[in-house]
């Protein structure tokens, strides 16, 4: 019986992981209409990003720096799509 095992998806930037880590953890979203990622402003969401990033920062990257990137990366995003009209 052929096995296979799930993996993960090709990150080739620092930025690029911790988007990719944010995103999974559910502290970001994407615009569906434009794309733009957009702050959830879930406190918990954030913390499993943050915990994630302690325990499994990328190959070479150590848990400090892939911390640091994860809240540089949630920093620089809204709350808001650029795109969308204001309500």
């Amino acid at each position: 019986m052929l096995m296979t095992k799930q993996r993960r998806p090709v990150i080739r930037t620092l930025r690029g992981w911790a988007i990719h880590v944010l995103n999974e953890a559910g502290a970001i979203r994407e615009c569906e209409e434009h794309g733009w990622m957009q702050d959830r402003a879930d406190p918990h969401a954030r913390e499993r990003a943050f915990d994630i990033a302690r325990r499994d920062p990328p190959a070479g990257v150590t848990p400090d720096a892939a911390l640091a990137e994860v809240r540089d990366v949630l920093n620089s995003i809204g709350d808001t799509c650029l795109e969308c009209p204001a309500d």
